[in-house]
């Protein structure tokens, strides 16, 4: 099967969260399976710097916002794909500092309305042959807001191929103001609060959910979450709606197995794997990182907490804070947190291992060496998201030996299973799971955790049954291939 995925990122070319994982992951995998897959994105300076080879394919004009540009379809190698992409470039938008969507001053980049919007103009020539490429794919599989005017395109042609839209996180709906719309030239009839319009502006996340043949999220219970008014960001009767026409599918994401892996990880200074050397080589791996963090030794005994990613309220970094002094009180726990966001956390983290130089370790900013030595080297990893999607962070940690406490939401909920006495007696534990996202019930989670730490049987045979699970993509990948065949066109 010919098949399109338009993203703005993959990994390893450029990546600010999971969607250039997921992409990534799933694109190799559909190879694996013997699929034809081109993918597309943004030719971002950061990603051409990245990609092997880099040809040109094609030109064409697109016109939109009062003006006509050149974009430029252009061609690179990836090795660690195994394949090669396809990259829009047009300079004016794509060739900037700064990550994809923000300047260096962390802002947004006024016009990424405007740059997403003609990004997937030229996505949805490519899907009609009218690039100058010589090839149509059968399905076009779009990515979060930045792709979500793709399907709408796609819907003015009489023939077309089908489409498929995935939700990586519906709390970023791509909102813009009426002037984009009329500037991109929708049709006027879209305005409306059936189709594109969303309180009075244009969100490109409803474009792609209304307009897509088949919409997914990223875990079952995520795609039951955002039908409800508590996690549906003003869209759960769009979503419900698509639910009740079968077109809605929660379709939990894999993990790179060549990248996370223990066994085999470049990035970790000692391996080991569930058969061999996990207890001895994660002490070693731990004994590394607390000297890299602090200098010293003097915590090895002690179970060290880890935490990687963004400093938001939707990760529960408040509930974090909430819980160390509390936790180095009554413990001898230790904390290694690495992450940036928004600002007042990353002071309050900075007083935090001001106060406790021995106890919390913090490292702001973002290493994905260090991502790594943290999954290998801590005892417990901390997930206490208000919502999560996915997540990839607790099946890292699993399959590192890195039992993970979570909050019971979206595919943390479908992914660990809580270590209770039934659970631990018939081996299917795998992790610590608490129900309501407060600080009270977060602590008293931890300190079970902590509690079944000082058990060293019981604990190694907990994080064997986690090193055990298989997070890998084939499953998934075989799940989309059913959703993108031929069907009754809405």
């Amino acid at each position: 099967m010919k098949l399109l995925f338009a993203t703005s990122e993959l990994y390893p070319l450029i990546k600010t969260g999971g969607l250039a994982d997921a992409c990534s992951g799933l694109a190799m995998a559909l190879r694996n399976l013997q699929q034809e897959v081109q993918v597309v994105l943004p030719a971002y300076n950061d990603a051409l710097a990245m990609v092997d080879g880099v040809e040109m394919l094609a030109s064409l004009y697109v016109e939109g916002c009062g003006r006509r540009r050149q974009a430029r379809i252009l061609r690179g190698r990836i090795s660690d794909l195994d394949g090669s992409v396809l990259l829009v470039a047009i300079d004016d938008l794509f060739a900037r500092p700064g990550n994809p969507y923000q300047n260096s001053d962390g802002e947004d980049w006024w016009d990424n309305g405007e740059r997403f919007g003609l990004f997937s103009r030229v996505v949805a020539e490519i899907a009609m042959n009218r690039a100058g490429l010589n090839w149509q794919p059968e399905v076009v599989h779009c990515h979060d807001w930045q792709t979500g005017l793709v399907p709408a395109w796609l819907q003015l042609e009489q023939v077309r191929p089908r489409t498929l839209f995935t939700i990586h996180n519906l709390a970023y709906a791509g909102l813009f103001p009426y002037e984009l719309f009329h500037g991109l030239g929708l049709p006027e009839p879209w305005w409306h609060f059936s189709h594109l319009e969303f309180y009075n502006n244009l969100s490109m996340l409803k474009a792609g959910i209304v307009c897509a043949d088949q919409v997914t999220t990223v875990s079952p219970s995520y795609a039951e979450e955002i039908c409800r008014p508590e996690q549906g960001f003003g869209l759960h009767e769009t979503l419900q709606k698509r639910h009740k026409q079968g077109q809605l599918h929660g379709i939990i994401n894999g993990m790179d197995s060549s990248v996370w892996n223990p066994a085999t990880d470049a990035l970790i200074p000692y391996h080991y794997s569930a058969k061999r050397g996990r207890v001895a080589q994660k002490k070693r791996n731990k004994q590394v990182l607390l000297e890299q963090m602090s200098g010293g030794r003097e915590n090895l005994e002690a179970p060290l907490c880890g935490f990687v990613g963004r400093l938001v309220e939707q990760k529960g970094i408040d509930l974090i804070t909430a819980v160390v002094p509390l936790l180095i009180a009554s413990s001898d726990a230790c904390f290694v947190i690495v992450g940036t966001g928004h600002a007042a956390y990353e002071a309050e983290l900075q007083l935090l291992a001001e106060q406790f130089p021995q106890r919390v370790f913090v490292y702001i900013g973002y290493s994905e060496a260090l991502a790594h030595q943290v999954e290998a080297a801590s005892d417990l990893f901390l997930m206490p998201s208000r919502f999560e999607p996915c997540g990839l962070n607790q099946m890292y940690s699993l399959v590192y030996g890195t039992p993970p406490v979570v909050h019971a939401t979206g595919g943390l909920k479908d992914t660990v299973v809580d270590a209770d006495d039934t659970t631990l007696a018939a081996g299917s534990a795998t992790g610590f799971v608490f129900t309501a996202p407060n600080p009270d019930s977060f602590l008293s989670t931890i300190e079970r955790a902590l509690a079944l730490f000082g058990r060293p049987r019981m604990w190694q045979k907990l994080q064997k049954n986690g090193m055990t699970q298989d997070f890998g993509w084939e499953t998934s990948a075989r799940r989309y291939l059913e959703l993108y065949q031929p069907g009754e066109k809405r």
